[in-house]
């Protein structure tokens, strides 16, 4: 299976005004989609790919986004309470 990478990243604002993270995937046949990270994500993605340059992202694989988005959901099945 061919991997999606990330061909494109800007730093955008939120509906609340918090800093998202707009990742542009590129796939093998060409198409592309748009993923939006919020900064949860945004770090862990940031720390997976070992810099703090949002710029440096480009080229690093989609499984890290994949990885990223998944951090950050989980991130409250933690807090969530049997009532």
């Amino acid at each position: 299976m061919n991997s999606a990478k990330i061909r494109d990243v800007h730093i955008a604002a939120a509906h609340d005004g918090e800093a998202e993270l707009l990742v542009t995937l590129e796939y093998a046949n060409g198409g592309r989609t748009q993923v939006t990270l919020d900064e949860f994500a945004a770090r862990v993605l940031l720390s997976s790919c070992q810099t703090e340059k949002p710029d440096d992202l480009i080229g690093a694989d989609w499984v890290l986004v994949r990885d990223a988005l998944i951090a950050s959901s989980e991130r409250y099945a933690d807090n969530t309470t049997n009532e």
